[in-house]
């Protein structure tokens, strides 16, 4: 029998209780309230020592503060150490202030989730000019998993991708292309990128030529607007791709944008299930039960 009991948040329950199978352990769904003024009330079941605790936090902050009931109920309950699975970290962009008088909330989350928490554990968290996650966790144990093996073996198994062509949208994707195209053999190209608002992007690839004739693949760790992804696109099929797919491990855009990244011409998005989305393809948990398995 395991020592640790996962705790779900609703919503979350699949991904959640496929997580439990595989680690052999009991599961349990947070029970969640709102009161009519926006206030919330949680209760937790019983648990062991060891306290699992999964939810990814995009639209993070109603579930910031939830969590933060979800970790003392736990305590109250007899839990001795607090395990945090967020498949998506939120609030990693903002690692400075950009423009005077803003706050830097990365160091936020950085200073308040190891208040409640022993360990967290997250996928390709969205980091810039800090290069490790234990950088902003440095007081608690601090997990960054990487998708780049589940992208892989998904890429694997489609026999028409063999002469496929992996294209990154930014400088900051290749750590992901590399390890994708090291695990498929296949190569890749790197876009550059100039963002100007959240939905004003210039994309150029300088060599995108070596996609003519061949599908393109472009894999990222966020889908967030879609822009980039509309931009390079069409830059893709203007230079004689026969095909265009997207790949992210993070998918957060709306229908509105999926819509138009398909009158783009991108054929399909694919996302891991960190983000609970419509585009889901890749399972990430046995990717998190193999880091948990130190917990049991």
């Amino acid at each position: 029998m395991s020592s640790c009991t996962l705790h779900i948040y609703p919503g979350y329950e699949q991904p959640g209780s496929a997580l439990a199978k595989l680690l052999g352990c009991d599961s349990r769904v947070v029970a969640l309230h709102t009161f009519p003024d926006g206030e919330s009330r949680i209760r937790v079941g019983t648990t062991n020592k060891t306290a699992l605790v999964y939810v990814s936090l995009d639209h993070p902050n109603d579930k910031l503060v939830n969590l933060i009931f979800t970790a003392q109920a736990l305590r109250d309950m007899g839990a001795m150490r607090i395990v945090l699975i967020c498949p998506y970290l939120c609030y990693m962009r903002q690692d400075k202030a950009f423009h005077s008088g803003e706050a830097v909330s990365q160091h936020v989350i950085g200073a308040l989730l190891p208040q409640f928490f022993h360990r967290i554990i997250t996928v390709d968290p969205h980091l810039h000019r800090v290069s490790f996650l234990g950088d902003i966790f440095p007081t608690i144990e601090a997990d960054a998993l990487s998708a780049t093996g589940p992208i892989a073996e998904t890429i694997k198994g489609e026999a028409t991708f063999n002469d496929a062509l992996l294209v990154g949208p930014d400088s900051e994707s290749e750590q992901w292309l590399a390890a994708v195209s090291e695990r498929t053999g296949l190569d890749y190209i790197i876009a550059a990128k100039k963002r100007g608002g959240d939905r004003d992007v210039v994309v150029t690839i300088a060599n995108s030529g070596r996609v003519h004739g061949r599908p393109a693949i472009i894999v990222d760790d966020i889908v967030s607007s879609g822009m980039t992804m509309r931009r390079s696109a069409n830059l893709l099929l203007e230079s004689g791709a026969s095909g265009v797919e997207v790949i992210a491990v993070h998918a957060l855009c709306s229908d509105d944008d999926q819509k138009l990244m398909t009158a783009s011409g991108i054929s399909r998005l694919r996302s891991c299930n960190s983000v609970l989305h419509a585009t889901n393809a890749i399972d990430l948990t046995p990717l998190i039960a193999e880091a948990l398995k130190k917990e049991l």
